[in-house]
């Protein structure tokens, strides 16, 4: 057992699942700055894809599986680490939870709120970490934001305002598959931000009408942008431009934000290529000047600050920020933007219980 602040002496080690172009994006840069997780197998269901990875990161054939379960019963590990393709997140972790092996998976969570609250209940029975990779809630910026709204820096909030312009359209429709992902702006990229909006206001959303804009020379099979009205508690709203498709000046990853109070504006930007030199925040009190908020440093940022979260949450340390219950209410939110992208009416967002999930040693 350690505690939640000191470096493990004992690495917690897991089955990475999932080696596409982000699974190994995270074999490269997520996983290896960890020092308390051990990466003791790899799994992907699809063989050519297993084996350029183990060619690419050297891996022997006893560390290398094309079945969860296979590698869960040959090698010794504590967890998993699941960055398979999003329609398969629930039935791997539910497949790893009966293994008895704690979960990490990427986001989104699930397409649906019925089907994440399915492996949040089981590992809720199994005392189990169940954390979501949420990674954008680990960089200084919303972090400060959060700390500054909730210390009423600028008083009771009356409205957000969230911008999202990048362009990804330049590929070839044939080969790219980013194009087919089910709703790509929604699912894909404004996951992020609806989760950001509930982690800086600590309000849970109510309802949202979102409406899409695409263009008609689109590649996207679904959604590439799209304007959203969101009702939060306590009657904010939060307005969201996003779009894949945008020739406008390119934002970074977390987008523009704004949100205005009684007494200021907080405005903040970041996630951009350079990590965390590339997050902003600043506050401008009555009408003034904005002025440049001071940020902390941070030692991991990103997906392997969560890592690092999950690896001592399994070795008895605190839970996670982003377990699968406390998740539920982004899921809630995504979905319900689709279901109002489809049906043009305002749609209510499903209600969840704000309840930190069971973690055990």
């Amino acid at each position: 057992m350690v505690d939640s602040g000191s470096e493990a002496s004992t690495p917690t080690r897991v089955l990475h699942v999932g080696l596409g172009g982000w699974g190994t994006d995270w074999e490269r840069n997520a996983i290896p700055p960890v020092r308390e997780v051990e990466r003791v197998g790899v799994v992907d269901a699809h063989g050519p894809t297993l084996r350029t990875a183990q060619r690419a990161f050297g891996l022997p054939d006893g560390m290398c599986f094309t079945s969860l379960t296979e590698a869960a019963s040959r090698v010794a590990a504590d967890g998993v680490v699941i960055t398979a393709p999003m329609d398969l997140h629930v039935p791997l972790a539910l497949e790893a939870l009966e293994a008895g092996l704690h979960v990490l998976v990427e986001k989104p969570f699930a397409g649906t709120l019925a089907e994440a609250r399915t492996a949040v209940e089981r590992a809720e029975q199994l005392g189990l970490v169940l954390q979501v990779s949420q990674n954008y809630r680990f960089y200084p910026a919303p972090q400060t934001v959060r700390d500054l709204v909730a210390a009423g820096a600028v008083g009771d909030l009356s409205v957000v305002h969230v911008d999202f312009r990048r362009w990804d359209h330049d590929e070839p429709a044939e080969t790219y598959r980013h194009y087919a992902f089910p709703h790509p702006l929604l699912y894909d990229m404004a996951i992020h931000h609806f989760d950001l909006l509930r982690m800086v206001t600590g309000r849970e959303a109510v309802s949202v009408y979102a409406r899409t804009t695409d263009p008609p020379w689109s590649r996207y099979a679904e959604e590439a942008s799209a304007v959203l009205v969101v009702e939060m508690t306590g009657g904010l709203v939060a307005s969201y431009r996003g779009s894949w498709v945008s020739r406008g000046p390119q934002t970074a990853w977390d987008g523009e934000w704004a949100l205005e109070g009684e007494r200021g504006r907080i405005t903040f930007t970041g996630r951009g290529d350079r990590g965390p030199g590339d997050d902003v925040v600043e506050v401008s009190l009555g009408g003034g000047a904005p002025e440049p908020v001071e940020l902390p440093a941070m030692d991991l940022w990103g997906r392997s600050a969560g890592l690092r979260q999950f690896a001592r949450a399994v070795r008895g340390g605190a839970a996670p920020d982003v377990t699968g219950r406390s998740n539920l209410g982004s899921i809630a939110l995504m979905e319900a933007a689709a279901r109002s992208a489809d049906s043009g009416r305002v749609e209510a967002v499903e209600q969840v219980e704000r309840v930190g999930g069971v973690v055990q040693a």
